[in-house]
């Protein structure tokens, strides 16, 4: 027998979730998402390398950012009604609200989602296509490859509403746009401790 799922597990309506709902779900697991109205856990541990990673970004981005930037970790972005995805960090323009639970796409310049085995799917197909739809300017995928991270950059074609990609980097990686960043990918993890 299957045991009962908890009453706050079921949608308040046929049509499933609405993003508004996730602020209203506190005993949700922590990185709860909303895509296609369906709630996503994110219930299998965090690699150490995908936390070092995405640390190490956040503190590389916000050193680089123009005092206009601010530079987030784990906020939901509410894409529409039915979305609001929770990317690994963002860039915004927007002003700091300390009661702030989510940011609109048009907030966001870029998002960057650190891949995982349990997200794959999401972070390479899903999420990048709803992004692009939403507006969202700037796309980072970051894949393991043999320990080393490689950041799969993604610019908004306008005509289109999709990605074009704009380059993988290894080892390193510059670029002029959404600013002037320089990382060096091989530094991001902390030698002899991985």
């Amino acid at each position: 027998m299957t045991p009962a799922l908890p009453e706050w597990m079921y949608p308040p309506r046929d049509e499933g979730w609405f993003a508004d709902d996730l602020d209203h779900l506190p005993e949700a697991p922590r990185h709860t998402e909303l895509i296609d109205g369906a709630l996503v856990f994110m219930l299998s541990p965090q690699r150490s390398w995908h936390s070092q990673i995405v640390t190490a970004l956040v503190n590389a981005l916000t050193e680089q950012a123009p005092e206009r930037i601010v530079v987030e970790r784990e906020m939901t972005i509410r894409l529409d009604k039915l979305n609001r995805p929770e990317p690994d960090f963002l860039l915004t323009t927007a002003s700091f609200d300390p009661d702030r639970t989510f940011y609109t796409p048009d907030q966001v310049i870029l998002v960057g989602e650190v891949v995982s085995p349990e997200s794959a799917h999401r972070d390479r197909m899903v999420k990048l296509r709803k992004y692009a739809e939403a507006g969202v300017t700037h796309y980072w995928r970051v894949e393991e490859e043999d320990g080393a991270p490689a950041v799969h950059t993604y610019e908004l074609d306008e005509p289109t509403g999709s990605y074009a990609p704009t380059g993988v980097h290894r080892h390193g990686l510059r670029s002029a746009m959404p600013f002037a960043i320089a990382i060096d990918l091989d530094g991001l993890l902390i030698r002899g401790k991985r």
